[in-house]
């Protein structure tokens, strides 16, 4: 981030003096008067900051010139920062785990144990509990068996621009406590944008679809799985060239159907669906993952938010606007695709 310190001077090499007399001039125009009587004493200077950076990177070494997370890179032998693009993306990747070992909690990051704690001193200081609570652990650990895993922390990887992966410490810090919240919301693996910045976003598609009634499998029901399914997919950003998912957090209400795997299905999820189908369709994507194009548009076997996947076939990322508006077999549905283009 800008005003970074990205240069550490101490490790800077030693260099004779006398055959680099004019870096003195740089000292004195970086007021670097202690060193520079440092090196006046040992005959030795420290080659100066602004001989060994170039784009964005002040004379003392912190990083300037530039919005947002940049890049620490090199170019013709000099170090630089890259200033960010229009779009960062990467994918919610997991990090920390959770074993069950001997009626105990292993905690393991990169394959290294961090500590071991008794089924009641799991707590929320003792756990990363960034995307688990202490309750969630110990129902896991309640019904695990031994060696089963939980995954407690996530980092972010792969980014599209090429930079290092960013520790779940450092995620809030380079991006913000939204992104954190996206990843909190998404499913394992699934990408997450990072960073956006100057661009405009141009509806391309949408549709809208009502309920009905079924009154068969509970209007009521059916409704609010309806509403859920807005609720789920809504804000969904899918970079280009990427399949995404609905968010996992919520979840649908099963209704008794004897034709459903199972015997039970989540009804009322089919209209929205086709909503989101026609508007994935009218901005040019191909049918999503778990979908069809009949009238019963979910698959049996597809969780209809986490197991259903658009794939984003435009230029640049695409984000997805879900609502819902009315009530019973009356609620209406309305999907909106943004193509956000850079200014």
């Amino acid at each position: 981030m800008p005003g970074t310190e990205v240069v550490d001077n101490s490790k800077i090499w030693r260099v004779p003096l006398i055959l680099n007399h004019h870096y003195v001039l740089d000292y004195i125009q970086d007021q670097r008067y202690l060193d520079l009587t440092e090196s006046l004493l040992t005959g030795n200077i420290r080659t100066p900051i602004v001989h060994l950076t170039n784009e964005n990177i002040c004379r003392k070494g912190t990083s300037c010139g530039y919005e947002g997370p940049g890049m620490l890179s090199t170019n013709e032998d000099k170090l630089i920062v890259e200033e960010p693009g229009n779009f960062i993306w990467a994918y919610k990747t997991p990090y920390i785990y959770g074993y069950k070992v001997e009626d105990k909690l292993e905690i393991k990051e990169n394959n290294e144990t961090l500590q071991k704690l008794s089924f009641d001193n799991i707590r929320n200081d003792t756990i990363p509990n960034h995307f688990v609570s202490e309750e969630q652990v110990k129902e896991w650990f309640e019904r695990a068996a031994e060696g089963d895993e939980i995954i407690l922390d996530y980092y972010l990887s792969n980014f599209n621009d090429g930079r290092n992966p960013v520790l779940p410490s450092h995620i809030v810090a380079y991006f913000g406590e939204s992104v954190q919240e996206y990843m909190h919301n998404y499913t394992s693996n699934a990408p997450v944008m990072a960073y956006k910045n100057d661009y405009t976003a141009v509806e391309i598609g949408s549709s809208a679809s009502t309920l009905g009634s079924y009154p068969e499998y509970g209007d009521a029901a059916r409704a609010a799985n309806a509403r859920e399914f807005a609720r789920r997919w809504n804000g969904t950003i899918v970079p280009p060239d990427n399949y995404a998912s609905g968010k996992e957090t919520g979840g649908f209400i099963s209704v008794r159907d004897p034709k459903a795997p199972g015997g039970y299905a989540s009804h009322g999820t089919c209209p929205p669906a086709r909503a989101l189908r026609n508007a994935v369709s009218a901005a040019g994507c191909p049918l999503p993952v778990g979908m069809t194009w009949a009238f019963h548009t979910v698959s049996y076997g597809y969780n209809p938010a986490t197991d259903v996947k658009v794939f984003n076939t435009n230029e640049y990322p695409i984000k997805i606007i879900m609502s819902s508006s009315g009530a019973g077999a009356g609620t209406t549905t309305y999907a909106q695709i943004f193509h956000l283009v850079p200014n």
